[in-house]
Protein backbone atom coordinates (compact mmCIF):
# COMPACT_ATOMS: atom_id res chain seq x y z
CA UNK A 1 0.00 0.00 0.00
CA UNK A 2 2.69 2.45 1.01
CA UNK A 3 4.49 1.80 -1.85
CA UNK A 4 1.72 2.41 -4.08
CA UNK A 5 1.09 5.79 -2.71
CA UNK A 6 4.96 6.59 -3.19
CA UNK A 7 4.34 5.68 -6.87
CA UNK A 8 0.83 7.66 -7.72
CA UNK A 9 3.43 10.83 -5.74
CA UNK A 10 6.04 10.30 -8.05
CA UNK A 11 3.43 9.77 -11.20
CA UNK A 12 1.50 13.25 -10.35
CA UNK A 13 5.18 14.97 -9.63
CA UNK A 14 6.12 14.08 -13.01
CA UNK A 15 2.91 15.16 -14.30
CA UNK A 16 3.01 18.13 -12.91
CA UNK A 17 6.37 18.72 -14.43
CA UNK A 18 5.56 17.87 -18.04
CA UNK A 19 2.89 20.38 -17.88
CA UNK A 20 5.06 23.35 -16.54
CA UNK A 21 7.57 22.41 -19.49
CA UNK A 22 4.94 22.75 -21.55
CA UNK A 23 3.42 25.88 -20.48
CA UNK A 24 6.97 27.22 -20.61
CA UNK A 25 7.36 25.83 -24.36
CA UNK A 26 4.62 27.36 -25.13
CA UNK A 27 4.94 30.78 -24.10
CA UNK A 28 8.83 30.81 -25.09
CA UNK A 29 7.00 29.50 -29.18
CA UNK A 30 4.25 32.51 -28.82
CA UNK A 31 6.68 35.32 -27.56
CA UNK A 32 10.11 34.85 -30.01
CA UNK A 33 9.05 32.11 -33.17
CA UNK A 34 8.02 35.50 -35.51
CA UNK A 35 11.59 36.75 -34.14
CA UNK A 36 13.40 33.40 -34.72
CA UNK A 37 11.99 32.65 -37.94
CA UNK A 38 12.51 36.54 -39.02
CA UNK A 39 16.45 35.63 -38.59
CA UNK A 40 16.23 32.36 -40.05
CA UNK A 41 14.59 33.95 -43.31
CA UNK A 42 17.33 36.60 -43.11
CA UNK A 43 20.26 34.03 -42.85
CA UNK A 44 19.22 31.71 -45.49
CA UNK A 45 16.80 34.13 -47.88
CA UNK A 46 14.30 31.00 -48.25
CA UNK A 47 11.22 30.61 -46.57
CA UNK A 48 11.18 26.95 -46.93
CA UNK A 49 14.66 26.38 -45.73
CA UNK A 50 13.84 29.43 -43.13
CA UNK A 51 10.21 27.30 -41.62
CA UNK A 52 12.54 24.19 -41.16
CA UNK A 53 15.45 25.59 -39.56
CA UNK A 54 12.77 27.13 -37.44
CA UNK A 55 10.94 23.93 -36.40
CA UNK A 56 14.45 22.41 -35.80
CA UNK A 57 15.04 25.08 -33.57
CA UNK A 58 12.20 24.96 -31.51
CA UNK A 59 12.82 21.03 -31.42
CA UNK A 60 16.02 21.40 -30.06
CA UNK A 61 14.63 24.26 -27.75
CA UNK A 62 12.43 21.65 -26.07
CA UNK A 63 14.85 19.04 -25.89
CA UNK A 64 17.01 21.35 -23.82
CA UNK A 65 14.74 23.67 -22.08
CA UNK A 66 16.17 22.73 -18.39
CA UNK A 67 19.20 24.44 -19.29
CA UNK A 68 17.54 27.76 -19.87
CA UNK A 69 18.58 29.09 -16.79
CA UNK A 70 17.05 32.88 -16.90
CA UNK A 71 13.67 33.22 -19.34
CA UNK A 72 15.40 36.71 -19.90
CA UNK A 73 18.04 35.41 -22.00
CA UNK A 74 15.57 33.03 -24.13
CA UNK A 75 16.10 34.75 -27.15
CA UNK A 76 19.57 34.58 -27.65
CA UNK A 77 19.70 31.20 -26.49
CA UNK A 78 17.53 30.54 -29.46
CA UNK A 79 19.59 32.64 -31.87
CA UNK A 80 22.65 30.53 -30.65
CA UNK A 81 20.53 27.01 -31.69
CA UNK A 82 19.25 28.21 -34.52
CA UNK A 83 23.07 29.84 -35.53
CA UNK A 84 24.23 26.11 -34.98
CA UNK A 85 21.31 24.89 -36.95
CA UNK A 86 21.81 26.91 -40.24
CA UNK A 87 25.81 25.91 -39.86
CA UNK A 88 24.70 22.20 -39.44
CA UNK A 89 22.55 22.33 -42.82
CA UNK A 90 26.04 23.25 -44.57
CA UNK A 91 27.79 20.51 -42.48
CA UNK A 92 25.38 17.91 -44.00
CA UNK A 93 25.49 19.26 -47.52
CA UNK A 94 28.24 20.40 -49.55
CA UNK A 95 27.22 22.51 -52.68
CA UNK A 96 29.35 22.57 -56.01
CA UNK A 97 28.91 25.20 -57.72
CA UNK A 98 32.53 24.97 -59.54
CA UNK A 99 30.32 24.91 -62.96
CA UNK A 100 28.36 27.63 -62.28
CA UNK A 101 28.17 31.08 -62.66
CA UNK A 102 27.99 32.97 -59.76
CA UNK A 103 26.21 36.04 -61.42
CA UNK A 104 23.28 33.18 -62.50
CA UNK A 105 23.10 31.81 -58.92
CA UNK A 106 22.34 35.49 -57.79
CA UNK A 107 19.73 36.35 -60.14
CA UNK A 108 17.71 33.50 -59.15
CA UNK A 109 16.06 35.59 -56.56
CA UNK A 110 16.17 38.44 -59.28
CA UNK A 111 13.01 37.46 -61.01
CA UNK A 112 10.30 38.45 -57.89
CA UNK A 113 8.17 41.42 -57.90
CA UNK A 114 10.16 43.12 -54.73
CA UNK A 115 13.14 43.97 -57.43
CA UNK A 116 12.71 47.62 -57.56
CA UNK A 117 11.94 47.82 -54.03
CA UNK A 118 14.42 49.40 -51.70
CA UNK A 119 13.86 46.17 -49.05
CA UNK A 120 14.94 44.07 -51.81
CA UNK A 121 18.11 46.01 -52.89
CA UNK A 122 18.68 46.51 -49.09
CA UNK A 123 18.34 42.43 -48.68
CA UNK A 124 20.45 41.69 -51.67
CA UNK A 125 23.26 44.32 -50.02
CA UNK A 126 23.20 42.46 -46.65
CA UNK A 127 23.11 39.47 -48.60
CA UNK A 128 26.68 40.37 -50.59
CA UNK A 129 28.38 41.65 -47.33
CA UNK A 130 30.92 38.75 -45.87
CA UNK A 131 29.46 36.42 -43.23
CA UNK A 132 31.84 37.63 -40.65
CA UNK A 133 29.91 41.28 -41.11
CA UNK A 134 26.37 40.12 -42.36
CA UNK A 135 25.91 38.19 -39.38
CA UNK A 136 26.49 40.75 -36.69
CA UNK A 137 24.71 42.82 -38.36
CA UNK A 138 21.61 40.80 -38.37
CA UNK A 139 21.74 40.13 -35.02
CA UNK A 140 21.67 43.91 -34.16
CA UNK A 141 19.27 44.81 -36.77
CA UNK A 142 16.47 41.80 -36.64
CA UNK A 143 17.62 40.07 -33.31
CA UNK A 144 17.68 43.56 -31.44
CA UNK A 145 20.90 42.55 -29.38
CA UNK A 146 23.36 45.03 -28.12
CA UNK A 147 27.10 44.77 -28.84
CA UNK A 148 27.69 43.01 -25.67
CA UNK A 149 25.22 40.35 -26.09
CA UNK A 150 25.81 39.68 -29.85
CA UNK A 151 30.08 39.16 -28.76
CA UNK A 152 28.52 36.62 -26.19
CA UNK A 153 26.72 34.93 -28.73
CA UNK A 154 29.08 34.55 -31.79
CA UNK A 155 31.96 34.01 -29.08
CA UNK A 156 33.63 37.17 -30.05
CA UNK A 157 35.46 40.37 -28.19
CA UNK A 158 32.93 43.21 -28.13
CA UNK A 159 35.61 45.59 -29.74
CA UNK A 160 35.21 42.94 -32.72
CA UNK A 161 32.07 43.09 -33.00
CA UNK A 162 31.78 46.73 -32.97
CA UNK A 163 34.23 46.56 -35.50
CA UNK A 164 32.38 44.58 -37.89
CA UNK A 165 29.24 46.34 -37.81
CA UNK A 166 30.92 50.09 -37.83
CA UNK A 167 32.34 47.93 -41.49
CA UNK A 168 28.97 46.70 -42.46
CA UNK A 169 27.47 49.80 -42.16
CA UNK A 170 30.44 51.03 -44.06
CA UNK A 171 29.93 48.89 -47.15
CA UNK A 172 26.09 49.37 -47.13
CA UNK A 173 26.82 53.29 -47.15
CA UNK A 174 29.09 52.56 -49.87
CA UNK A 175 26.84 50.60 -51.95
CA UNK A 176 24.12 53.36 -51.37
CA UNK A 177 26.28 55.85 -52.71
CA UNK A 178 27.41 53.76 -55.36
CA UNK A 179 24.88 53.42 -58.42
CA UNK A 180 24.20 50.15 -59.52
CA UNK A 181 24.88 49.96 -63.60
CA UNK A 182 21.82 48.19 -64.55
CA UNK A 183 23.42 46.83 -68.04
CA UNK A 184 26.24 46.85 -70.07
CA UNK A 185 27.16 49.62 -72.14
CA UNK A 186 25.50 49.82 -75.87
CA UNK A 187 28.74 49.20 -78.09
Amino acid sequence: MLGSLRKKKADVAVLSDMVTKQRRYDSLVRALHTDIFRYAFWLCGDKHVAEDITQETFLRAWRALDSLKDDKAAKAWLITILRRENARRFERKQFDYSDVEQDLLEDVYSSSNEDETEQYWLRRQIGKLDIEYREPLLLQLIGGFSGDEIADMLELNRNTVMTRLFRARNQLKEALETPEVRGQSNG
